[in-house]
């Protein structure tokens, strides 16, 4: 009882099941496999035969790809209460990423059969399912947008933004982001090098944009960032 206790507590906070009973949430605690692994383990892998639906319950996990030549391309970062996996669980296709624990992490595996059983049980978790997977189709469209229109800078620039906006601004405009991201993740992301990242952060420190902070990143204008990246939007 104690242990499934446990995992009513932790799917508690995952952002697909907000709204159900702890009645409900006991039978999808009871019809999923739960993982764990440690930091810098593989989740998923694309060659994997697997097509479940991974629902992060603590840790942070990174999905990213690597190419032919072995570069390695970074989608984004996901925490505890988020989902990976749901375009393989949907459609049956192959995997099309591969996913990374960043910490040590708990998952919670469910099947397409369970996850699509609960899809039509539980309306709120169909219409959280749909939502969430819009989103997806936004953040990739604005990456490729990104990627095609956007100089190696202003790429930069628009990553560190929406760093910022996942932490949060402060009432004064400013955003302390922890832990600071490695620039090397940020390139993974952009699709650039790390020395052009390392550049560039000391360009954006020098103008008081950015300021190292004890507990990570601090960017001192939130918005003027923004500007920045609206206006190079705009001349794209």
């Amino acid at each position: 009882m104690a242990e499934i206790e446990t995992a009513i507590f932790g799917l508690r906070r995952v952002k697909l099941l907000q709204g159900l009973t702890d009645v409900a949430l006991e039978r999808v605690a009871r019809v999923c496999s739960w993982r764990r692994f440690d930091a810098g383990k593989a989740v998923i892998t694309r060659s994997s035969t697997s097509r479940d639906l991974f629902i992060v319950v603590s840790g942070r996990v990174r999905v990213t790809v690597y190419t032919a030549s072995g570069k390695q391309v970074t989608f984004r970062d996901l925490a505890e209460g988020e989902t990976v996996g749901e375009i393989a669980a949907v459609d049956g296709g192959p995997r099309s990423v591969d996913v990374v624990a960043i910490t040590e992490v708990l998952v919670a595996v469910m099947t397409p059969a369970d996850l699509n059983a609960l899809l039509r049980e539980e309306a709120s978790v169909a219409e959280q399912f749909t939502r969430h997977l819009v989103q997806l189709i936004r953040l990739l469209t604005e990456t490729v947008i990104e990627l095609s229109t956007l100089g190696v800078v202003n790429r930069i620039h628009a990553e560190l933004l929406r760093l910022a906006y996942e932490t949060g601004a402060e009432p004064d405009g400013s955003c302390l982001v922890s832990p600071a991201p490695r620039h090397a993740d940020i390139a993974a992301r952009v699709s650039t090098t790390r020395e052009q990242v390392t550049r560039e952060i000391s360009v954006l420190a020098k103008r008081g944009l950015l300021v190292k902070h004890p507990e990570g990143m601090l960017v001192t204008d939130v918005n003027a960032l923004d500007h920045m990246v609206e206006r190079a939007s705009r001349e794209a």
